[in-house]
């Protein structure tokens, strides 16, 4: 660890060190250039400790029962309640008891310096780190700094909140015991998980949908498949609503909501799952002449606008608020800001080249771990024809496999392939059913790689896997 002293020079400028931070100092140590990286709380981040691990930690126990329940011969094995307390430790586990030891001694390995402490833009190229005890340092960069400080959860401002102490996607993934009741506030991928895991361990669960359907962004057969298999398992959907007040009895007491329909609702526990926010806020944006709080708009480099020097890498560009994704834009980031340092020409030229993180816009995929699965990549039939694109869509039924009757009796699921029919290539491709989630990536590869129809009709599915969809669209399409 690096202590705090006089002003340090360094090629790069590192401000987070979530799983984004450190692989833009992965790639710019692997570059040969000196590169420090400003984290104020657990080197790791939002990811690994909050969000992407303990949720799939908690929800790998939920989904792989309702497999198994679906499976003549085990089904009766796997009746009884989860183990919650081993649900948890497990999670527990997974974060490594929320202690940053093994992610610490990775970024030591590459060579990166870490500063532990509120990393603060002071004027261009230049960081002030304020350490916990107080004392400052002065760090400057001779080409870069990159911004990776992600995004937090949003908690509306309804009467009455700051004393119910609501849940947010933190304290859902935390939490230390089951709560008997959980409402939750959005229909979002963090909302359909987490009551999804709640439910699963034994929460009396409610979902207060603004809308009309869950998982908007997705295909809408998307939302209905995950909204059946929900209340089939007890949790009860509320749509077209939206909380008014929430009030707390005592300090520990039941928690009491307001809807805008004039129902009341009793719950130990509240989630709002209602958006995010960039950390922005207190990041000395106003000191090189951007607004504070604000979204910070890159080019496809992560190069902000107006800008040769500040980079914006994951959560806080807005352009695919992923864990996996913000990592992609990392690696293109780091490969620029080296690039640019050893006065290399960029391959600005080069859509799908090491400079221009083009899969943001064309081939973004996305698994959302609930039961069943929901997965997509790239554009939805709407997206596609909102953009201008002469397409068609696909569809077929999960269930009519060979390889889903084998996976689980009772299988549900559907599958949606957008073609682009001036190129015959695909825009966009959605899975739904229980065991999709490692079948994205031979979409992705599809689309990301503008594989033509002509082309993909030899690749040939094995027999009998779910995989076999592939052949069942293309055929669909052909016929």
């Amino acid at each position: 660890m690096t202590d705090a002293g006089e002003n340090t020079e360094y090629d790069v400028v590192v401000i987070g060190a979530g799983p984004v931070g450190e692989n833009v100092a992965d790639r710019t140590r692997a570059a040969g250039l000196s590169t420090a990286v400003v984290e104020s709380e657990l080197i790791g981040g939002e990811c690994s400790y909050w969000a992407c691990m303990p949720s799939k930690a908690l929800l790998r126990p939920v989904v792989a029962r309702a497999d198994a329940r679906r499976v003549p011969g085990l089904s009766a094995a796997v009746e009884g309640p989860l183990d919650a307390d081993a649900v948890l430790a497990q999670r527990d586990e997974m974060t490594s008891h929320w202690k940053d030891d093994g992610q610490v001694a990775w970024l030591e390995g590459i060579g990166a310096d870490i500063y532990r402490g509120k990393g603060r833009l002071t004027g261009t190229r230049t960081v002030s780190v304020t350490a916990p005890d107080g004392t400052q340092k002065q760090l400057t960069a001779r080409h870069a700094v990159a911004v990776c400080t992600g995004s937090r959860a949003v908690v509306p401002a309804l009467p009455g909140i700051a004393d119910v102490r609501p849940w947010t996607s933190r304290e859902a993934t935390s939490a230390k015991e089951v709560p008997g009741r959980l409402v939750v506030v959005g229909g979002g991928v963090v909302g359909v998980e987490m009551a999804t895991v709640w439910q699963g361990l034994g929460s009396q669960v409610t979902m207060l949908i603004r809308g009309r359907r869950l998982l908007p962004k997705m295909e809408p057969f998307a939302g209905e498949l995950v909204a059946e298999a929900l209340t089939e398992a007890g949790v009860r959907i509320l749509t077209g609503v939206s909380a008014t007040v929430a009030r707390r009895a005592g300090k520990d007491g039941p928690v009491t909501v307001e809807l805008d329909n004039g129902e009341q609702l009793e719950t130990d526990e509240i989630l709002f799952a209602t958006g995010r926010a960039p950390r922005t806020d207190d990041l000395g944006l106003d000191t090189v002449g951007l607004k504070p709080g604000s979204w910070l708009a890159v080019d496809d480099s992560c190069l902000v606008e107006g800008s040769d020097w500040l980079y914006a890498v994951g959560d806080v560009n807005h352009r695919a608020l992923l864990t996996h994704q913000g990592k992609y834009q990392a690696r293109i980031a780091g490969a620029a800001i080296a690039a640019r340092a050893q006065k290399t020409p960029l391959l600005e030229t080069d859509r799908w080249g090491a400079h221009a993180a083009t899969a943001d816009h064309a081939a973004v995929p996305q698994v959302v771990f609930t039961d069943p699965e929901a997965s997509s990549v790239g554009l939805t039939l709407a997206e596609a024809e909102a953009a201008g694109h002469r397409v068609r869509a696909v569809d077929h039924d999960l269930a009519a496999i060979a390889g889903s009757g084998l996976y689980a009796k009772g299988y549900k699921g559907r599958a949606r392939m957008v073609v682009d029919l001036d190129r015959e290539i695909l825009l966009g491709v959605t899975f739904v059913g229980p065991g999709i989630g490692e079948l994205l990536h031979s979409a992705t590869i599809a689309v990301a790689g503008e594989v033509p129809i002509d082309r993909l009709w030899h690749a040939v599915p094995a027999y009998p896997t779910i995989s076999e969809i592939w052949l069942r669209l293309l055929e669909a399409y052909r016929s």
